[in-house]
């Protein structure tokens, strides 16, 4: 996988940065999981997958995920919970939606720094989160 240059040190990039890399990355692999499970049906597909990426089940797996982070994830999915961000959520609550803005930068952080093994452990944990509902 090619991974882009965006900084030598993930630390001064922007929270919304990462999140909005993190959130693209988050989508494909729900996309993919949706797919293996209701594969021909589009309309079925992305209702499932609106379950996975919607702020409010990324909040819902954060806050149980929170807990299993170590000090540098958390650290990243802290600096994309407080960032401020110049949009909301039309479905969801603010806090909600701060927890899924850290998830995403999270997620991006993971990806961008090529923590392939343990991007996927925690996509993987979410969706174990979520498909337990």
């Amino acid at each position: 996988m090619i991974i882009p240059f965006i900084a030598a040190d993930l630390r001064e990039v922007s929270p919304q940065v990462l999140a909005y890399i993190g959130d693209s990355v988050y989508e494909l692999y729900a996309r993919c999981h949706v797919a293996t499970k209701c594969a021909g049906n589009n309309n079925k597909m992305h209702k499932k997958n609106v379950g996975y990426v919607a702020a409010t089940a990324q909040a819902r797996a954060m806050r149980i995920l929170e807990s299993e982070l170590d000090e540098e994830e958390d650290s990243y999915f802290r600096r994309g919970r407080n960032c401020n961000p110049h949009t909301s959520s039309k479905n969801a609550n603010h806090g909600d939606y701060m927890y899924a803005t850290g998830f995403e930068a999270l997620i991006g952080f993971l990806f961008l720094d090529n923590r392939t093994t343990r991007l996927e452990q925690i996509i993987t944990r979410t969706f174990e989160i979520l498909d337990a509902e």
